[in-house]
């Protein structure tokens, strides 16, 4: 129960933005030339590059969680193939050494002034601005939730609150339906909601439950992955494992104590169905930082409005973007992170100098679609949705040896690689590839 109250508190605290202030710049009690905010994956990569570009004491960083977590592993977590508490190390652990924490969550950005003001009341006023802020879970927008959390048979890997709670109806399934939801509106990897199906299915498979179960992923796509190359493959494992896909289907309702989901039509307006299951997987909607989505950096839908190629907002040239809560349209991975950072510290580095940034972000992402128990699909692409594979072979195909970089060689690079601002780059895995060549 506590924790369900942690998830409430965790989505609606940045509710409550107020009106910018008016105090004169003067009056802010810290100043920094780089201020970060966001002490997720693109906030700690780029301020570890900004600590060696400018010095500890020019740089800080506002975040309020006291831990930080390796989001992509709860896919595994969720399927009982790796533990949360592998996921998660202290915020202190990976903040770099001499940059200032300011353990606070922002309120106000007012970029017309240089100034940012926490929730506690403090002011920071800054010469440059990372925005690394991530997104925002919105469960409280599918009626029943969070509290239908309470109920047994239903999770979701996108909270830590609810990733082990995927793994216990996962384990206690006994027969019905299993559904996996993936909703209408920008999520973080958006491979996830159907990794886990397919877990579930060998799960079921190994524990000789997998003929008592009826497999259902209702997306709200009119896709089942946006890329055709690893769609299609996709598609062939789906109809191998009489996996049941239903596309442009959104959930809008959970009955927890019915076991019952209640999904909309979205090709026909207003019709909607009811769905028994034994197990529920829900990918909550998602959507931009309240405290960007009430500032002048956000564009229309609330995102930061950053230059496509340089990462640098368009109205705002000292402010910078990364990572889930940019505008950027390119899907929202880790592996989108770490190759932004690169081209992110080159455009600092030509604007401190007074010079045009001269490189560009290609949109370059990955997913590695975890396909079972040892088997990954590795997708790989850019902006316009064309593959830019890393390795000499067809990455549409499962492959043991990417599940295995999935699960093991890539949270250790995250650690001690990305989050120190050592690896990254366009194509981190083509990078790390070609590395291991030499």
């Amino acid at each position: 129960m506590a924790a369900l109250c942690r998830l409430r508190q965790c989505h609606s605290s940045a509710g409550a933005i107020s009106n910018l202030h008016t105090s004169s710049r003067a009056s802010a009690a810290q100043h920094y030339k780089m201020l970060v905010l966001g002490g997720g994956s693109g906030g700690i990569a780029m301020s570890a590059r900004m600590k060696r570009l400018m010095g500890a004491g020019n740089v800080a960083v506002v975040e309020p969680s006291e831990m930080h977590y390796y989001q992509p592993i709860w896919t595994l977590v969720g399927a009982g193939a790796k533990t949360v508490a592998s996921s998660g190390r202290p915020t202190a652990s990976v903040m770099p050494s001499g940059v200032k924490w300011v353990k606070s969550r922002v309120q106000e950005l007012d970029p017309d002034r240089n100034t940012v003001r926490t929730e506690d009341g403090t002011e920071i006023s800054y010469e440059y601005l990372i925005v690394a802020l991530g997104l925002q879970l919105h469960y409280e927008k599918i009626k029943g939730l969070p509290e239908g959390f309470e109920h047994p048979k239903i999770g979701s890997n996108y909270s830590v609150q609810t990733v082990e709670k995927t793994w216990r109806a996962l384990r206690n399934f006994k027969e019905g339906n299993a559904v996996f939801t993936f909703p209408n509106t920008p999520v973080k990897c958006a491979g996830a909601p159907q990794k886990i199906m397919y877990l579930s299915d060998s799960f079921l498979r190994k524990t000789g439950k997998r003929a008592k179960a009826n497999i259902i992923y209702n997306t709200a796509l009119p896709v089942l992955f946006g890329v055709k190359k690893y769609a299609d493959s996709l598609w062939d494992i789906v109809k191998g494992r009489d996996l049941q896909v239903n596309l442009s289907q959104n959930l809008i309702e959970v009955r927890a104590d019915k076991q019952e989901a209640v999904f909309e039509n979205l090709d026909k307006p207003g019709e909607t169905k009811v769905v028994e299951y034994e197990m529920l997987h829900v990918t909550p909607p998602m959507g931009p930082s309240l405290a960007i989505k009430g500032s002048p950096l956000a564009d229309e839908a609330g995102w930061l409005d950053v230059d496509k190629d340089n990462l640098q907002h368009k109205k705002y040239p000292n402010v910078f973007g990364i990572g889930d809560c940019t505008n950027l349209p390119t899907s929202k991975t880790a592996a989108a992170v770490a190759a932004q950072t690169a081209i992110l510290n080159r455009t600092i580095s030509r604007v401190l100098k007074n010079k045009k940034p001269d490189k560009k972000y290609d949109g370059y992402t990955s997913c590695p679609l975890v396909t079972s128990y040892n088997t990954v699909i590795l997708a790989e692409f850019d902006y316009n949705g064309q593959p830019l594979e890393t390795f000499p072979i067809n990455q549409a195909k499962e492959m043991r040896l990417m599940y295995h970089m999935k699960a093991d060689l890539m949270p250790h690079l995250y650690w001690h690689g990305l989050l120190r601002g050592l690896w990254g780059g366009p194509g981190p895995y083509r990078k790390l590839f070609h590395l291991g060549m030499k």
